[in-house]
């Protein structure tokens, strides 16, 4: 017999490291005898699920619930694949239930689910989410993430967070303070453009209108979003009602003309030459990934601050940043939901973890900086308790 073939990724580091998955279960507890045994299970199991089911909020004192995030995907927008299916899905669950717990010690369940459809999506959610103490949403396409976020937040009682929508917005937005702050701005100072009207834009868009921006104009594949364009779906019509207050119409580089900022978090191709059109000193965030939408050597001939979402350029904007401390300060005053003042301390905790560094070229913490989840977890727990989202 021959030699086997080498297969395509046998050379691959990737594939050594997923091995038999990234994550697996633990018990907290040890079962060494029969005395043991009878309270950790039958008859001893039995008295703590009477006392929950007299009392149900003491399934978070009594269970996994308080600590334990349920990551639901349907495989349909999975990082920049696209739509790949639940199964394909899986390892970058198991890689955001991982960063969950390296990151604030948050337990997280990877659930990838064989169904694309909204309401069976929320059903089955519903269905599964007495076991948990919130339910990060992943990887689902615009709009129906829209709906499925909306729905389930209706439906229950523990925080809903769609991390392709709000992780995105928080660390851009904190990156955003910072970059203004660089050049001696403030967000209200800045006019920005966000090419992108998907999940992410549509977050970023709102977050920044929340965090007191000065305008911004959104454009999606047909150009700029504005009342008078026809056929705008829910969605984007609402946007065009409290964005581009300037009114300006046609294709995304008429509103860049003297824009201080540009934000991409589409695959939308950029012209160096809009670049050069922005106001002096503006700032570039090119996001789409692996491929910015401008090559971060064009953008730096003429912005002053360059972002992408790439690890290899500096001012990566990287969700782990944000939806860990997150859920950590949502889990520990035990969050009804996570509102936008929350994520707007969010954003503010991760600007500041900059601290004295701050620099053109530095204006986001390094993910691996073991601060930046406490801030944001304090952060966030006292924006609950000032909303009145907080139940202890």
């Amino acid at each position: 017999m021959g030699v086997p073939e080498a297969l395509p990724h046998d050379s691959d580091p990737a594939f050594p490291l997923h091995h038999g998955g990234k994550i697996e279960v633990r018990p907290t507890v040890r079962i060494r005898d029969a005395e043991g045994l009878s309270l950790a299970y039958t008859p001893g199991v039995a008295r703590v699920s009477q006392a929950i089911a007299a009392d149900p909020s003491l399934a978070y004192d009594l269970t996994w619930k308080a600590n334990t995030v349920l990551v639901v995907s349907d495989g349909t927008a999975v990082l920049g694949l696209g739509d790949i299916g639940p199964e394909a899905a899986l390892p970058v669950m198991e890689g955001k239930a991982l960063l969950f717990k390296e990151f604030a010690n948050v337990d997280a369940v990877p659930m990838c689910l064989d169904c694309t459809d909204t309401d069976a999506i929320v059903e089955t959610v519903v269905r599964m989410a007495p076991a948990f103490g919130g339910v990060n949403l992943e990887d689902i396409s615009a709009p129906r993430c829209f709906e499925i976020e909306r729905r389930l937040q209706e439906q229950l009682d523990i925080p809903i967070f769609h991390d392709d929508q709000h992780g995105t917005a928080i660390v851009v937005t904190a990156a955003l303070i910072n970059a203004a702050a660089v050049s001696q701005r403030t967000l209200a100072d800045l006019r920005v453009v966000v090419s992108g009207a998907g999940a992410a834009g549509v977050a970023v868009t709102n977050m920044l209108i929340d965090s007191g921006i000065g305008d911004i104009a959104v454009a999606d594949s047909k150009g700029l979003v504005h009342p008078n364009r026809a056929g705008l779906t829910a969605v984007k019509a609402d946007l065009a009602a409290r964005t581009n207050r300037a009114g300006i119409e046609g294709p995304i580089e008429a509103a860049m003309a003297g824009a201080d900022v540009f934000i991409g978090v589409s695959a939308g191709r950029v012209e160096e030459e809009w670049i050069a059109n922005m106001a002096p000193d503006c700032i570039v965030f090119a996001l789409a990934n692996p491929d910015p939408e401008i090559a971060p050597e064009l953008a730096g001939k003429h912005a002053a601050v360059v972002a992408t979402g790439r690890s290899d350029y500096p001012n990566q904007i990287n969700n782990v940043l944000a939806f860990p401390g997150v859920f950590r300060g949502a889990l520990d005053v035990r969050a009804t939901a996570i509102t936008p003042r929350m994520k707007v301390a969010a954003a503010e905790a991760v600007a500041g973890a900059v601290g004295p560094d701050l620099a053109p070229d530095f204006i986001v913490p390094s993910p691996f900086n073991p601060r930046v989840a406490v801030e944001v977890a304090g952060r966030v727990a006292a924006a609950a308790r000032a909303d009145g989202v907080a139940q202890i």
